[in-house]
C-alpha cells in the first residue's frame, strides 16, 4: 500500500511541516523524486513527492502559482521544500493555489537529508514496488510467448492490455492505423490523436483527450520512429507510466523480430524477380515460385514506381505488408518494380504517398510475359512522368508517344541503340547514363557534367561517341526523337 502525505507528516523523526494544502493529506505517495531543474513537473510520472532545495521555485507570484498548478495537473503527490536553502519567500498566490487545488506544500527542516524521506517512503511502499516488479517481469515474459508474425504481435498487445488494465495498441505514427495487419480498425478520434500527438507530456507519455473523458496515452517505441504505443485509458484511471515505458520496450523488441521476417520475405521476392528478369528461371518455375509467395501471375501486374522521397520508396514493401498485400518487390536505382495482384494497385498508390508516380503493366497472365510486363510498367511510368500524372496503365498510354508493345520497343532499341548495347556492359551503361542525363538536362553540356560529376569535355566526348556509333545526330530533330524513344524503351 502507498503511504499518504498525512501519514508521512506524522513521522516525527522526519521533521516535516505542512505549509498549505491541508485538505489533500490523503493523497498517496508512490515514490520520491529530487530535482533542482526548472519546470520540474516535466520529470514526474505521477504520485511522486517532489523534493527540492528551492532553486526551481520562481520568485514571482505568478511563477509560483504556475508551479503548483502544473505539479497538480501532472499528478505529483506533494511539493517538499528544504528550509534555509535557496527557496525565495513563498507568496500568498502559491498558498491560495495550493489550497484551491488541494495540493500539499511541505517544509523540510534543515538539515534533514532527503534520503531519509526517500527511505521512509520506500519502506512504506515496499509491497507496491514488489507488485510492480512482478508485473514488469510478466510484461517481458510476454515477449517469449509470441511469434514473429502479426498474430504474435496481437497476442503480445493482448497480454500487455491485461497487465496494464487498458486496451494497448501499436500504431503507425503517420496514419494512425495499427502497425501490423489483422486488427480491428481504430475509431477516427484515436487515429487523429496518434497522427497529431497533441497533448500533455508527462514522464515520456503524451496524454491526448478523447470523447467521453477517455484519453489516449502515447509512448514512443525505441528504435522504431514510425511506431507508437497507444494505451486507451478509462476515465476512472490510467496505467502506470513506468509500466508503459516497459511495454514500449517490449514492443520494440517484438517489432524488430517482425521487421527481420519482413526483410527476409522482401529479399526472397527481390532475388526471385532478379532471376526472372535475367532469364535464369524457366517460366513454369517462375510461376510456381511466385504462387508460393502468394502472387499468382494470372491476376497479377507489374508496377514501376518512383517517389521524390527515396526512404519512402524503400519502405514500400513494409506498407504493403501492413495492408496484407502479397507481392515481390525489387529496387533498381530510383525505381521500384513490384509484382502484385491487380486489385492491390490502389493500396500501393496510397503507400507511395502524394509524391509518388507509378506505371502499371497489362495483366501478366503467363509467366513467360514477366519481362514484357516490366517493360510495359517502366514505359507507363516514364509516360506518367512526362504527363505529370500519378498513375498510368500501359493500356491507357497514348500510342503516339512511341512503341505500343514490347516487341516494337525491342525493335526500336535494337535499331537505334544496338551498336551501343553491343559494347561491354560498363561502357554501354556509362554512355546510356550520359545520354539520359544529357536529355534530362535540356541538352546542356554544363548541367549534364555537373549532374554526373564529370568534366564538360567528358560529356562532349561521350555524346559524340554515341552519335558515331548510332549514326544519329542530336542536332537533328528526328534523330533526337528516335534516341529519346529508344532510351526510354531500354
Amino acid at each position: 500500500m502507498s503511504i499518504t502525505v498525512g501519514e508521512l507528516l506524522e513521522m516525527s523523526h522526519l521533521r516535516l511541516r505542512l505549509h498549505s494544502g491541508a485538505s489533500a493529506l490523503e493523497r498517496p505517495i508512490t515514490w520520491t523524486h529530487t530535482t533542482d531543474l526548472p519546470e520540474p513537473w516535466r520529470w514526474v510520472a505521477g504520485g511522486e513527492l517532489l523534493m527540492t532545495n528551492g532553486m526551481p521555485i520562481p520568485r514571482s507570484a505568478s511563477g509560483q502559482e504556475e508551479l503548483v498548478r502544473q505539479l497538480a495537473e501532472h499528478g505529483a503527490a506533494a511539493l517538499a521544500i528544504a528550509e534555509q536553502m535557496y527557496a525565495p519567500p513563498l507568496t500568498k498566490r502559491l498558498t491560495q493555489t495550493s489550497e484551491q487545488l488541494g495540493f500539499p506544500v511541505i517544509w523540510v527542516a534543515y538539515p534533514m537529508p532527503f534520503v531519509a524521506i526517500s527511505r521512509a517512503v520506500a519502506e512504506a511502499t515496499l509491497l507496491e514496488q514488489s507488485q510492480r516488479l512482478i508485473r514488469t517481469e510478466r510484461i517481458y515474459h510476454a515477449l517469449q510467448q509470441i511469434t514473429s508474425h502479426g498474430s504474435g504481435l496481437t497476442m503480445l498487445t493482448s497480454a500487455l492490455s491485461r497487465e496494464l488494465g487498458c486496451d494497448i495498441r501499436v500504431c503507425d505514427r503517420a496514419t494512425g492505423h495499427d502497425w501490423y495487419p489483422g486488427s480491428a480498425p481504430l475509431p477516427e478520434d484515436i487515429r487523429i490523436a496518434v497522427t497529431e500527438g497533441r497533448g500533455k507530456l508527462r514522464a515520456g507519455v503524451i496524454a491526448v483527450p478523447l470523447h467521453q473523458d477517455r484519453r489516449a496515452l502515447l509512448v514512443d517505441i525505441p528504435t522504431h520512429p514510425d511506431a507508437v504505443l497507444v494505451a486507451l485509458s478509462e476515465p476512472t484511471g490510467q496505467p502506470d507510466a513506468l509500466l508503459q515505458q516497459h511495454a514500449a520496450t517490449v514492443c520494440a523488441l517484438a517489432l524488430s523480430q517482425v521487421r527481420l521476417t519482413i526483410e527476409h520475405d522482401r529479399r526472397t521476392g527481390a532475388e526471385l524477380l532478379l532471376q526472372i528478369l535475367d532469364a535464369q528461371l524457366a517460366p513454369e518455375v517462375s510461376r510456381r515460385q511466385l504462387a508460393e509467395l502468394g502472387v499468382p501471375v494470372e491476376d497479377a501486374v507489374c508496377v514501376a514506381a518512383s517517389n521524390d522521397d527515396p526512404e519512402l520508396l524503400k519502405s514500400l514493401h513494409l506498407s504493403l505488408w501492413r495492408s496484407a498485400v502479397k507481392h515481390a518487390t525489387v529496387h533498381r536505382g530510383a525505381t521500384s518494380l513490384t509484382v502484385l495482384p491487380d486489385a492491390a494497385v490502389q493500396v500501393l498508390m496510397q503507400a507511395l504517398g502524394p509524391g509518388g508516380q507509378a506505371g502499371v503493366s497489362d495483366l501478366i497472365i503467363r509467366a513467360d510475359r514477366l519481362v514484357d510486363a516490366v517493360r510495359e510498367a517502366t514505359w507507363a511510368l516514364d509516360t506518367a512522368k512526362e504527363q505529370d500524372i500519378p498513375l498510368l496503365r500501359y493500356a491507357d498510354a497514348d500510342p503516339l508517344l512511341g512503341p505500343r508493345n514490347p516487341a516494337e520497343a525491342r525493335a526500336l532499341v535494337d535499331r537505334v541503340l544496338g551498336p551501343v548495347l553491343q559494347l561491354p556492359s560498363a561502357q554501354s551503361g556509362e554512355l546510356l547514363a550520359t545520354l539520359r542525363a544529357f536529355l534530362k538536362n535540356g541538352r546542356s553540356w554544363q548541367r549534364t557534367a555537373e549532374a554526373l560529376h564529370v568534366h564538360r569535355q567528358t560529356v562532349l566526348y561521350r555524346v559524340r561517341r554515341i552519335e558515331q556509333l548510332t549514326g544519329r545526330q542530336i542536332s537533328d530533330t528526328g534523330d533526337l526523337a528516335a534516341l529519346w524513344l529508344a532510351l526510354n524503351s531500354v
